[in-house]
């Protein structure tokens, strides 16, 4: 089976997130299916897909502060 890989632009748009943030996630080791091809870095499309299946879409802006619980 081959396996279909990404590039950073192409997941930074079916996440919709930028750039900056999937390589600092990249570098924590925070997302799955890492391809390293020399220097390039490729995206497991069926890794990233499970990942989201597993912990769900949040809804919530990363960006905006966390409102505090009362």
């Amino acid at each position: 089976m081959t396996k279909k890989l990404i590039t950073v632009d192409e997941l930074s748009i079916y996440l919709s997130l930028p750039k900056a943030t999937i390589y600092t996630w990249v570098c924590l080791k925070r997302i799955p299916g890492v391809v390293k091809l020399g220097r390039a870095v490729r995206f497991d499309l069926a890794a990233i897909d499970r990942w989201i299946a597993e912990n769900g879409a949040s809804q919530e802006d990363p960006y905006e502060p966390k409102k505090s619980a009362r």
